[in-house]
């Protein structure tokens, strides 16, 4: 038989085939003793080392070698010898072979190397192949009289679902598939479940295997890993979670197909214990016709294996580069892609001083096993090609490696310090240098840099563990876990500061009457630490409630986020009810304080809350408890308690017109205000007041995370009178801060009613009567005074928003015309009195709507704004006039003095004179000096003050101005005359008796001498 023919025989070869828990790699190792001698092959370093552990056990140390690319363990005359399929021998005279894994001969990346071992490597007694049933076809067609035995699973494997990571059971194993997925996964655990352990295809083994033992030895109950794990690891997993489906092979990102999936979730269950496996993270449920192909183990079959050629010729570059690229000529096998050695060599082939060099086939063939050094850094080809070119520069000229050179390369490894990516490049890096020292004939004394290079990755893997379970590892919450799943009766206690200790180790802290766990003890397992406190727990809480239920009223607080505190420590928090006067309490305690307990600690909370409300709120509490109100007065204290305290009087207007004087008196003595724009009640305006109000308006309308809550309360406890808008605030809280929202600036509300006070006489003011008052200007009309300006804080651009705001309109005339104006006011009074008769008219009319008021003295500038037009919402900004409009269209000559402004009460006509003459500027717009017109035009109400369409000028100011005053005052008499006789949709009002001693009926009588 030749020796072609005999590579490609089956004979003498069995393969032990069948999915993950079968006992696969145990009957390797009972038929590997039972012979005189034995090599097993096995894909990782990590699981060699566990076969070699087994082994050691079996037959003694002395007889078992180690052999992978990075270590060597050689006891003399060693029986057996467990290897890396990479370090197995190409030829052995062993009695006994065994290959692990065989599928992976299949893999882009390793297959050509499980090919060759597969198709050449022979035992001389017997030979296994152990690997995934999907391999027998094409085994039974590469190596014909082969042997094939299918061992069943001895347990079952099912599908669980999808899962959250944080509900995951216990002795799960999640698989994901890049380090950084790792390892925040990891992190996600130990804060939700106390910790994991961590196992990587980069850690060295020593890392790898102390990780393994955290989890194995119950310290943890979660194992966060890459597929490394479906590699023949045998750990306790009873649940398999994917995190990703997903993995970039080497070459391209994939998803991995039902066989790979298979392998890794195969180590759920051990022996005869069912196991399950799942989807987890962002992983999307399995479809069901892969769930059956995972759970019934039916996959597609292996087609083609990855194939290299064996024959590789050394006599030159070109030659070596050659055969490697030779095509298989055998059917079932495939040209494997180049892996890194041949991708080292193509770069190598392109160095000047490699080529010059590699002229002998001793020197090409050294440069081949040169090219075989693992890129253990996972660096760029050309990097790695890098470092190969100057190691094998010093072998060529010096027959070994530069000791300098690597004792430099050494020394750069050899620190513990670090983070874990900085280890872990350390550990890769001297990696390297144990895997040249472990190289024959590449030192001059590899047994020193053998043991030096071991005792360094021995350290750095130590650090490296220690990083890893300092980062995904709550050791307090793991020990502890671990004596709660023993059963073990544990002693807790509390501190006078509320720390909870178990066992000694700080567990939680008890705030009032909820425990919290600290961070990294939260999920499933918080359950189990809270069940060990609740021995100390029962009765601290029963203590504490019979504290509270004693505690005075100076030991709780409410503070603005809703919550009672009792001693610092929240208790409750108060939630909207059908009465915002009363909001509802609502305990926050754990289900440990029960029965009498609680209901004395609820009812003690509620008194404390009704009675804090009561005296911070005492008038408006006053009103809602008033028993003496009667008909309208008991409806408006109902509206003014709704409206906590502060209702706009143009919304009451009609309630309060109809109010009698005795109903008036009765609501008033509970301190009640009727302002002239607010009804309101002033004790409430101070920051204690409207901070617990601001609460009980947004506990009531969910507004707690509105913009604005609480922001308003520190200027009102500043004593600001006014303050600048911000409009992405809520304006209620305006209101219930006590300002009103008045456009780009907000206003206190007592502080208007003050502004009223001084408005008030200037407008009731009549020309010649008596001395004019600063800021009078004809009796309709007044101008912004210094005091009003100190009062509100505000300037003059302020005082303008503000007076819009509360519904005043504004005409404008040159100072030169208003100082004329007022020196003849002054000057002549009695003249002045006889001109403007209508100007009485209108203030005797005024006159009698205050009269309809009462005692109240109701400002008329919102009243009439409100009847003449609906109202806009609180703080919308005012239309401007037709001057302002104007004023904003052109630009103003910077020699031009600023014109004074005359305010008045805002009518129905002003809006509609407003939109004429705003439409007319819009059309054509209007000079500056047309703009302002003449003083005289403008006190008949024209807010334009330009002529008159289709009247021109006739180059006589004065005698148009008396023409168009006439006029005007004919019209305003002619409206009021149409206005008597219209018909009002309102009922009559009674006519209610004046008592003679009141101011009003004073005024009444001054109003007839005056008409006389």
């Amino acid at each position: 038989m030749s020796f072609q023919s005999m590579i490609l025989s089956g004979r003498g070869v069995t393969a032990v085939l069948g999915p993950t828990n079968t006992g696969k790699t145990h009957y390797a190792i009972e038929r590997m003793v039972a012979h005189d001698s034995g090599v097993i092959g096995l894909p990782l370093r990590l699981l060699a080392r566990e076969v070699y552990t087994r082994l050691v056990e079996k037959v003694g140390h002395h007889n078992v070698a180690l052999i992978t690319g990075e270590e060597k363990i050689a006891p003399h005359r060693a029986r057996y010898s467990v290897c890396t399929v990479e370090a197995m021998p190409r030829e052995t005279t062993a009695s006994f072979v065994a290959i692990d894994e065989v599928q992976l001969a299949g893999d882009l990346e390793r297959g050509h190397i499980f090919t060759d071992r597969l198709l050449h490597l022979r035992g001389r007694g017997e030979t296994l192949l152990l690997g995934a049933a999907t391999m027998r076809p094409i085994l039974e067609h590469l190596l014909p009289g082969i042997t094939v035995v299918e061992r069943p699973r001895m347990s079952q494997l099912l599908y669980a679902g999808s899962k959250k990571i944080t509900r995951l059971p216990h002795r799960t194993a999640i698989v994901a598939f890049s380090a950084d997925e790792v390892y925040a996964i990891a992190e996600l655990i130990r804060r939700q479940r106390g910790g994991a352990a961590v196992v990587l295809g980069a850690l060295s083994p020593r890392t790898r295997n102390a990780q393994v033992a955290l989890y194995q030895e119950g310290d943890v109950d979660y194992l966060v890993a890459t597929d490394a794990i479906g590699m023949g690891l045998n750990l306790d997993v009873d649940h398999v979670a994917f995190a990703q489906d997903r993995k970039f092979d080497g070459y391209q990102y994939r998803n991995l197909n039902p066989a790979e999936l298979a392998q890794v979730a195969g180590r759920a269950g051990r022996h005869i214990r069912d196991g399950t496996f799942g989807v987890t993270g962002r992983v999307d449920p399995f479809e069901d016709e892969l769930v059956h192909r995972i759970e019934s183990h039916e996959f597609d079959p292996v087609r083609v294996l990855q194939w290299r050629s064996k024959a590789v010729d050394y006599s030159s570059l070109k030659a070596l580069k050659h055969s490697l690229e030779a095509a298989p000529a055998v059917s079932g096998l495939t040209r494997a892609l180049p892996a890194v050695d041949q991708q080292a060599l193509e770069h190598l082939a392109r160095y000047p001083e490699v080529v010059d060099v590699a002229t002998t086939s001793e020197r090409v063939e050294k440069l081949w096993d040169a090219c075989a050094l693992p890129d253990y850094r996972r660096i760029t080809p050309a990097q790695h090609a890098d470092l190969i070119s100057s190691i094998y520069a010093d072998l060529v000229r010096h027959g070994t490696v530069n000791e300098d050179f690597m004792a430099e390369q050494v020394r750069r490894a050899d620190h513990t310090d670090g983070e874990i990516d900085t280890l872990s490049a350390r550990i890769a890096q001297i990696r390297t240098w144990t895997y040249v020292s472990n190289r024959p004939g590449w030192l001059a004394d590899p047994t020193h840099w053998q043991e030096k290079t071991r005792e360094i990755e021995d350290r750095l893997s130590d650090a490296l563990h220690e990083r890893l379970t300092k980062r995904f590892v709550d050791r307090r919450t793991s020990v502890l876990m671990k004596r709660l799943r023993e059963n073990a009766m544990l002693e807790a206690e509390i501190s006078v500061n509320g720390d909870v200790f178990v066992e000694g180790h700080h567990v939680g802290q008890l705030a009032g009457f909820r425990f919290t766990l600290v961070a990294g003890s939260e999920g499933t397992d918080a359950k189990a630490v809270q069940g060990a406190a609740q021995k100390a727990l029962a009765l601290e809480f029963e203590a504490r409630a019979a504290r509270l239920h004693a505690a005075g009223n100076n030991d709780l607080a409410l503070s603005s986020d809703g919550l009672v505190r009792w001693l610092g420590d929240p208790v409750a928090r108060l939630a909207a009810s059908d009465h915002v006067m009363r909001p509802r309490v609502i305990l926050l305690a754990d289900e440990q304080l029960q029965a009498n307990a609680r209901d004395h600690v609820v009812a003690r909370i509620e008194r404390f809350v009704n009675h804090h409300i009561s005296t911070v709120l005492k008038p408006l509490d006053d009103i809602s408890r008033a028993e003496d109100l009667e008909g309208l007065a008991k409806g408006l204290a109902f509206q003014l308690v709704e409206n906590l305290g502060v209702l706009f009087r143009r919304d009451v207007a009609d309630e309060v017109k109809s109010l009698d004087q005795e109903s008036r008196a009765s609501i008033r003595k509970y301190g009640v205000r009727f302002g002239a724009y607010h009804i309101f009640l002033p004790a409430l305006l101070k920051p204690a007041p409207a901070e617990l109000i601001t609460l009980l308006w947004a506990l009531k309308n969910d507004g707690l995370d509105k913009p604005g809550y609480g922001e308003l309360i520190p200027m009102l406890a500043a004593g600001r009178t006014s303050v600048v808008t911000d409009p992405s605030f809520e304006r209620t809280f305006y209101k219930l801060a006590g300002f009103r929202y008045l456009g780009k600036r907000a206003v206190r509300i007592d502080i208007l009613e003050r502004l009223a006070d001084l408005i008030r006489p200037l407008l009731q003011w009549k020309p010649g009567a008596t001395p004019r008052p600063d800021g009078a200007y004809d009796g309709r009309r007044f101008t912004a005074t210094t005091s009003m300006l100190s009062i509100l804080g505000a300037t003059p651009d302020d005082m303008e928003e503000i007076l819009k705001g509360l519904g005043y309109r504004a005409d404008s005339v040159t100072a030169e015309e208003a100082a004329a104006f007022l020196a003849k006011q002054d000057g002549t009074p009695a003249e002045a009195a006889a001109t403007d008769e209508a100007a009485g008219e209108q203030v005797e009319a005024d006159a009698d709507a205050e009269a309809e008021s009462a005692e109240d003295n109701a400002a008329p500038a919102e009243a009439v704004s409100a009847e003449a037009t609906p109202a806009p919402p609180e703080g919308a900004p005012v239309e401007a006039t037709s001057d302002e409009s104007a004023a904003a269209a052109q630009p103003e000559e910077a020699a031009e003095p600023k014109p004074v402004l005359l305010w008045r009460p805002g009518t129905r006509q002003d809006n509609q004179r407003g939109g004429r003459h705003q439409g007319e500027q819009r059309r054509g717009g209007q000079r500056q000096g047309e703009r302002h017109g003449q003083g005289e035009a403008r006190e008949g109400g024209r807010k334009g003050g330009a002529p008159a369409r289709g009247k021109p000028q006739d180059g006589k100011p004065g005698g148009q101005r008396k023409e168009r005053q006439d006029r005007h005052e004919r019209h305003e008499r002619h409206d009021r005359s149409d206005r008597a006789g219209k018909f009002d949709s309102r009922p009559p009002r009674k006519e209610k008796p004046i008592d003679p001693d009141s101011p009003f009926a004073k005024l009444a009588a001054l109003k007839e001498q005056l008409k006389k």
